[in-house]
């Protein structure tokens, strides 16, 4: 079970720009990131096989994308010693949590893409 923060209140609101919680929110809240916690679900996958997973996404992304979910532990990097080497990412628990997060998103995307599409239109128009 992952601990609660016992740090300041300041650090973990999310409307001061200072906050360790928003730069945090701003790690995670990104397309790529959501894409690629989404890509790599209950699974370990190496690198070309997650890049496969998330479509468009460049190699110089996923690398940025990967380093900053690694530090802040939500993704694990596990590396063997073959040659070529080989690299697997996986989700950790506080990963595997959030990514029930994303899904819940996904969900609300495809309840209500009609709705959005059609509003799109319309302001479009």
């Amino acid at each position: 079970m992952t601990k609660q923060y016992g740090g300041s209140p300041e650090e973990t609101d999310l409307r001061r720009a200072d906050s360790l919680a928003r730069e945090i929110f701003s790690d995670v809240a990104n397309k790529w990131a959501l894409l690629i916690i989404e890509g790599l679900g209950e699974r370990t996958l190496r690198f070309s096989a997650l890049r496969d997973e998330v479509e468009g996404i460049s190699h110089k992304m996923l690398t940025q994308n990967l380093r900053t979910l690694e530090r802040n532990g939500l993704v694990e990097r596990r590396v063997y010693p073959t040659v070529p080497p080989r690299v697997e990412y996986t989700l950790t628990e506080p990963g595997r949590a959030l990514r029930a997060t994303v899904d819940a998103m996904c969900e609300w995307t495809q309840r209500h893409l009609g709705h959005i599409d059609a509003s799109r239109r319309r302001f479009d128009a």
